[in-house]
């Protein structure tokens, strides 16, 4: 008699999707972001999950010299934002993605924050107990590349959940 191997190895428990409930999508109105944003519907759709949508303004930048004549850099100060202009912000990125998801027969929440944009989304995700974040991106330029300054490398760093980086169409 001839015993027949086991079609797979893989343990019961990796065998089937993981639960996606709660995606969260990092949106700045960029293409980028648009498509994070249609990525994030089809996975909704497939999972049965709601797309949380957090749309971060970051505050004003502040420029300080740098140290002994180096390159200037730039800094966030809490307190120098304007609010009207932040909730004209979101009220038109509320309609563009209520509107997308309403057309996808997705359901959705929209969030507007002010802050640094890796933390907000890192820390949206944490409170929502998102189970997947999902960013757009862009193709860094030289200066980004060497420090490093990229919001999807950075919510990818920090985020203790699952995330998926969208990257543009080439």
């Amino acid at each position: 008699m001839i015993a027949r191997a086991s079609r797979s190895k893989v343990p019961g428990h990796l065998k089937q999707p993981a639960d996606m409930k709660t995606i969260l999508v990092g949106y700045d109105g960029t293409r980028s972001a648009e498509k994070a944003l249609a990525r994030a519907a089809q996975l909704a759709r497939a999972f049965g999950g709601t797309v949380v949508v957090i749309s971060v303004v970051a505050p004003e930048p502040v420029d300080t010299s740098g140290a002994f004549g180096l390159m200037p850099y730039s800094t966030y100060e809490p307190g120098r934002i304007d609010p009207r202009a932040d909730e004209a912000v979101w009220q038109e990125h509320r309609a563009e993605v209520e509107s997308f998801l309403g057309k996808a027969g997705v359901a959705s929440k929209f969030v507007g924050v002010v802050g640094e944009p890796v933390g907000e989304i890192v820390d949206a995700a944490a409170g929502l107990g998102a189970d997947l974040i999902v960013v757009g991106t862009r193709e860094p330029g030289f200066l980004e590349r060497l420090l490093g300054g990229s919001i999807s490398q950075g919510v990818a760093r920090h985020a203790s959940c699952d995330v998926l980086i969208v990257h543009p169409a080439e």
